[in-house]
């Protein structure tokens, strides 16, 4: 016979084996297979719920993270700003002291200068007084070289001094 020809009592043992086979697989391995297709598939769906949990956790983390970040450019502007009305405060502070200072050290000035000037000029007048004593002592003792011009100079002075009494 041909390949062509099928032989009936081939065509038999092979529709039992066939048969035979499909049995064992359906009652021992399509259970198994179908286990674990169904497994996978649980594997599958529990790995992209994971996924999903973790994107959410992302995000909120990113959230988080940018809520943070917010949080510290505030500060950030906050101890900034104090910091320059502290500076502005010392520098003004430290101003007023220094004008105060400055202040302070004109009186000082003054007064130390006041105290010079009387001084310079109490040692004018006491020389001034010195070198009129003098003058005059030499001018008295030319004049006053004659009893009778003593006398009248005596006078004068005791009449200026009664004027000036009365007034």
């Amino acid at each position: 016979m041909g390949l062509l020809t099928p032989d009936p009592g081939l065509l038999f043992w092979m529709i039992i084996v066939f048969g035979v086979v499909f049995f064992i697989l359906a009652k021992y391995g399509f259970p198994v297979i179908i286990r674990m297709v169904e497994d996978r598939k649980a594997y599958i769906d529990q790995s992209l719920k994971t996924a999903r949990e973790a994107n959410e956790k992302l995000a909120s983390v990113k959230q988080e993270g940018e809520r943070i970040l917010a949080q510290a450019n505030e500060e950030q502007v906050r101890i900034l700003n104090e910091a320059a009305a502290t500076r502005d405060r010392i520098i003004n502070e430290a101003k007023e002291r220094a004008r105060l200072e400055g202040d302070r050290l004109m009186e000082e000035m003054k007064k130390q200068i006041e105290t010079e000037k009387e001084s310079a000029i109490r040692d004018i007048r006491r020389q001034v007084a010195v070198l009129s004593v003098g003058i005059a002592e030499k001018v008295m003792r030319s004049k006053l070289a004659d009893e009778k011009e003593q006398m009248e100079l005596i006078d004068r002075m005791l009449d200026e001094m009664i004027e000036t009494s009365k007034k």
